[in-house]
């Protein structure tokens, strides 16, 4: 029988900490019929196959490592939910709280039928998501870095020779020649060693993920969108998960965080700022894009330029990242091409992602222009392309499988 055919009989509470969680479980009427349990978390499998059955539905907060107790748990019950803190702290606010409390509250609740349960991840996306925050991590690091060592350059009025990127290991003996104090010299050549460390961390971690977006066929839907490359499509890709999870783009702005506070009573009626509630990694990738898409397209230019007149600057860039994002949903949940790219645009996207990947990364040993047209051609335009423009040069495309246009 499939487990979801079965009624489950108990509902256990788990309250989890670093190195122990506490178990209490009640019956579907609310009584305490388990527990409370405390159990070092080395010996979580142990317990769940002696304690759990088929008939169990185990409820936990999201924590750390919340995904490692949730596979653990998963053959053992009936089902394992997870809820978001937020949540069970709307619904009950207690002026005592205790482990063993906290697990009663959980069990009950569960039981009562009144936690939404958090999306599972699966594994590819937990480790994708893990591989995006790890690139982020060595983001922040570089940055941290080369402020440091900017501030050097601010506090003897100095001035690097290479101005676009004074921090390449080119440029490191310069640094190292400057007449500082030895102490000082040497947290200056520990910062550079930072910049190296990330820097080459930065290209690997690329590389894999470089690996990751070539086999992807959705990769290529958001590149068309201005202002998304690679990283950010990945990135955008990761947070969101199954875009089948969001029945309309408003879901996903507001997964995304990017949705205006609103008080609506009686005759109050107010728009606030956005909430930020929901993924930081999908906020940010949104407003990277429109950072991008307003420098560098027609038409997200002038629609900057109208909000602006309406707003403030940041303001009007996040009201485009809530558009782009409206346009992510589209394009993924529908197959669809972005309204505002012209065919030569999203072919030159393509042909760009092609190298960015590069070649021998690419599925069925495309070359770069054999991928662009077989993307032009999933989207259904371009047939009547033939070279694509990319600086000084042309290069020929292989001709559409589509019939033509008109």
């Amino acid at each position: 029988m499939d487990t979801l055919e079965i009624v489950p009989q108990r509902f256990i509470g788990l309250d989890i900490h670093k190195h122990y969680f506490v178990a209490t479980g009640v019956n579907p009427d609310k009584e305490q019929i388990l527990g409370p349990q405390r159990v070092p978390n080395a010996r979580l499998e142990a317990w769940a196959e002696r304690e759990l059955c088929p008939t169990d539905a185990v409820v936990l907060e999201m924590t750390t490592n919340t995904w490692k107790v949730v596979d653990t748990l998963e053959p053992f019950t009936h089902s394992v939910t997870v809820a978001h803190p937020p949540h069970v702290h709307l619904i009950t606010r207690a002026q005592v709280m205790t482990d063993k409390k906290a697990a009663l509250i959980l069990a009950q609740l569960h039981a009562a039928g009144l936690l939404p349960p958090v999306w599972v991840p699966p594994q590819a996306v937990r480790h994708l998501r893990a591989l995006i925050a790890q690139r982020w991590k060595m983001v922040r690091l570089a940055t941290q870095a080369k402020c440091r060592l900017q501030s050097v350059l601010h506090k003897y009025h100095l001035e690097a020779p290479l101005k676009s990127d004074p921090y390449t290991p080119q440029m490191r003996a310069w640094w190292e020649a400057l007449p500082l104090e030895p102490l000082e010299q040497f947290r200056l050549q520990s910062d550079l060693d930072t910049v190296a460390f990330a820097r080459q961390q930065l290209e690997r971690l690329e590389q894999c993920l470089a690996h990751h977006a070539a086999r992807d066929e959705r990769v290529p839907l958001l590149v068309q969108i201005p202002g998304i490359g690679f990283i950010n499509a990945v990135t955008i890709l990761a947070a969101i998960g199954e875009i089948g999870r969001f029945p309309t783009a408003n879901h996903l702005v507001g997964y995304a965080g990017l949705g205006t506070k609103v008080h609506d009573s009686g005759q109050l009626h107010w728009r606030g700022r956005i909430t930020k509630m929901g993924r930081r990694d999908l906020r940010r990738a949104m407003v990277e894009a429109a950072q991008s898409a307003v420098r560098h397209h027609d038409h997200w230019k002038v629609e900057y330029q109208r909000l602006c007149g309406q707003t403030a600057k940041k303001k009007a860039k996040v009201a485009i990242a809530r558009k782009l994002l409206v346009t992510v949903w589209h394009t993924l949940a529908k197959d669809e091409v972005d309204r505002f790219a012209t065919p030569q645009q999203v072919a030159c996207s393509f042909f760009g992602l092609a190298y960015k990947l590069k070649v021998k990364n690419l599925p069925d040993g495309m070359s770069a222009l054999q991928f662009t047209r077989h993307h032009l051609d999933r989207l259904g335009i371009g047939q009547e392309l033939t070279h694509i423009p990319w600086g000084s040069k042309a290069f020929k495309l292989p001709p559409s499988q589509l019939p033509p246009a008109g």
